[in-house]
């Protein structure tokens, strides 16, 4: 099994891109219409306008690698943004590859730690 390691963010390219464009076309997309550094180590995701076929530009560290995917019936499910861009999560992704329309996911409660309060410290250190 492929897979791909992503260290940095994933990003969805809102508009479909000509399914003909290899790694140097999408490499100048993600710089000129997304305004990102393609070797950044951010995951890059485009569609075709059919919607069947899906490529994912990622830096693997010493040059570019570009997955393609064909389906050979039906359309990847890309949810909508109001940017040329939208992030999204690892889990997302895999949903859109598997054929879900994350944007139809509920999302359970999950805990999730404020940014802005740190853990309280006592004074004096730890206690032994």
């Amino acid at each position: 099994m492929l897979t791909l390691g992503t260290a940095g963010t994933i990003y969805l390219a809102v508009e479909p891109q000509d399914g003909r464009k290899g790694i140097d076309g999408l490499a100048g997309v993600v710089t000129a219409t997304l305004g990102r550094d393609p070797a950044s180590g951010d995951l890059f995701v485009f569609k075709n306008r059919r919607g069947d076929r899906l490529k994912i530009l990622a830096w693997a560290g010493d040059g570019f690698a570009l997955y393609l995917r064909r389906l050979e019936r039906g359309t990847f499910a890309f949810p909508s943004a109001a940017g040329t861009e939208l992030a999204v999560t690892p889990a997302q992704l895999a949903m859109i590859l598997g054929g879900l329309d994350p944007s139809r996911a509920r999302s359970r409660k999950r805990y999730t730690r404020a940014e802005s309060s740190p853990i309280p410290r006592t004074e004096g250190g730890p206690r032994a």
